[in-house]
C-alpha cells in the first residue's frame, strides 16, 4: 500500500474475521476499521503532497440472491456453532 500509518490483519482460509475484531477494536491505537470480510477487497489510496492515504475500500462482489427464512435459519446456526452470540 505504502501508506503510513496502516496495517492489514490477514487471516488464513477458514478463519472469521468476526472471532478478532473485538480484539482489534479494543487496541486503542486503531483509529478506523474500513472492512472485516472474507471477501475480496480492493483498497483505495490517495496520493497528495504529503503522501499516500487510505480513502476506502470496496468490498466484495454483488449480492447473489434473498435470503430465506431457512437461509437465515442456517446462518444464525452457524453463527452460534462458532461462538458468535445471535439474538
Amino acid at each position: 500500500m505504502a501508506a503510513g500509518h496502516f496495517f492489514a490483519v490477514i487471516l488464513p482460509r477458514k478463519a472469521y474475521p468476526i472471532n478478532v475484531l473485538n480484539a482489534v477494536k479494543q487496541c486503542q491505537e486503531v483509529c478506523t476499521i474500513y472492512c472485516a470480510s472474507a471477501n475480496p477487497v480492493e483498497v483505495i489510496v490517495a496520493v497528495t503532497g504529503q503522501g499516500r492515504g487510505v480513502m476506502g475500500v470496496v468490498d466484495g462482489c454483488p449480492p447473489q440472491g434473498v435470503e430465506t427464512v431457512a437461509d437465515a435459519a442456517d446462518r444464525k446456526a452457524f453463527l452460534r456453532k462458532i461462538g458468535y452470540k445471535v439474538q
